[in-house]
């Protein structure tokens, strides 16, 4: 574990020194705003939240995640500092929570960065800030089990356009997999479709309609990290040998 604040250190530099994460977390940031205006409607409802803004952060994440996702494993194999960190005693654990933690993070700041929207909901009407916070902390738990999944696809190819691809196609498919499945759910067994609804983490997200967030849900984003977590250290070692 000693090293660990190392790599996390080394990985949020390098996202800091790339144009690239500059370029993603603007497009995230407008594109929250602007649809976040637009959905919520702040100017016409007498009643101000955003719930609508929330709505929409599923697919938002797929102009940061897959972006982050790129840059966690594949610098190391452009530029050798992999076979210098093999070198010293780093556990598995401590490269991938490293990183992932690193990746986390800028996501983190990203999303802080659409904050105005909160100062203007308050400046405008009295929403409750509790709701909020809580969509804050949900968003940011589908931010992270969203880049786990790219931090694992990461130890399967080294290369930044199929990582980038891969992890987007992913993404979309599980961002939109309820309403695919809504529009067959008369051609297969509803509980098939309610359980594979289940499985999917915008349909986890979405269902914090009023900012509780239930304690299962919040299991199942945790749980979905540890799980792309481990699963990345198993094949990064098993790829090390």
């Amino acid at each position: 574990m000693k090293r660990l604040p190392v790599i996390f250190k080394r990985q949020l530099a390098s996202y800091f020194s790339a144009p690239v994460t500059y370029l993603s977390t603007a497009a995230f940031v407008t594109a929250a705003t602007a649809f976040g205006f637009h959905t919520s409607q702040l100017l016409e409802q007498s009643s101000v939240d955003l719930h609508g803004f929330f709505q929409l952060h599923p697919w938002l994440y797929l102009l940061l995640t897959p972006v982050l996702a790129t840059q966690l494993w594949a610098d190391e194999h452009n530029t050798g500092p992999m076979d210098f960190l093999k070198s010293l005693p780093v556990t598995g654990f401590e490269m991938v929570a490293g990183k992932f933690l690193a990746a986390w993070v800028v996501s983190g700041v990203a999303l802080m960065l659409t904050f105005p929207l909160v100062i203007t909901v308050n400046y405008l009407g009295n929403p409750d800030n509790t709701v909020i916070a809580s969509h804050y902390l949900a968003s940011w738990l589908l931010a992270g089990s969203y880049l786990s999944v790219g931090c694992f696809i990461c130890t399967l190819t080294h290369h930044r356009a199929v990582i980038f691809t891969v992890t987007l196609c992913l993404l979309l498919a599980a961002s939109g997999l309820s309403s695919i499945l809504d529009a067959i759910e008369h051609q297969a067994p509803i509980w098939l479709v309610d359980r594979i609804i289940s499985l999917s983490p915008s349909t986890r997200f979405d269902a914090i309609d009023q900012g509780v967030l239930a304690l299962q849900d919040s299991l199942y984003f945790i749980s979905m990290i540890v799980t792309f977590l481990a699963a990345t250290i198993i094949a990064l070692n098993v790829r090390n040998g």
